[in-house]
């Protein structure tokens, strides 16, 4: 039996949050869509999600204004590009307490070149880029270098953030 997505009787800004965020495969969803993914058929052959339970996070994501579907395509809307500092912080605690130092992806400020700190903040410049003026670098050593799915090679490179991946 599924667990209800709603917290009724909490009056507070963490549960209205979960309500939207927080089932099973959505951040990763989002986290995807943050690297380019635009396609069903991407989002579906890179986390081998259920088609079903996909098709359900997609339309549950749109119906919130998270993502945006134009031409059978989805896109992060502004409040869904305004989980960055969230995933960003999922990332950063990720890393430090599961991930080894070879297996971590980077990210660079498209700007100066700068590597990006665990805060954000560009070490070469200070800044904080948006998410839209960082590229994600792969990782040395990647976790399960066997993955050949399209965004799996496409990720394989460096990328610049928000840029639409394009498979095949």
């Amino acid at each position: 039996m599924a667990l209800p997505r709603e917290y009724p009787a909490e009056n507070c800004p963490i549960a209205r949050s979960l309500e939207i965020v927080g089932e099973r495969w959505t951040l990763l969803i989002v986290r995807d869509a943050f690297y380019g993914v635009r396609r069903f058929s991407d989002f579906h052959g890179h986390l081998g999600i259920p088609k079903a339970v996909l098709a359900e996070r997609l339309a549950f994501l749109v119906e919130q204004e998270v993502l945006a579907k134009d031409d059978g395509e989805y896109r992060l809307t502004g409040k869904g590009r305004q989980l960055w500092p969230l995933v960003w912080s999922m990332i950063s605690w990720g890393n430090e307490n599961y991930v080894d130092k070879p297996g971590r992806r980077s990210y660079r400020h498209a700007e100066c070149g700068g590597a990006v700190r665990e805060d954000r903040s560009c070490q070469r410049c200070g800044q904080v880029p948006d998410v839209s003026d960082l590229v994600t670098h792969p990782p040395r050593r990647p976790r399960d270098p066997g993955r050949d799915d399209p965004v799996s090679r496409a990720l394989r490179r460096p990328h610049r953030m928000l840029e639409p991946l394009r498979s095949g």
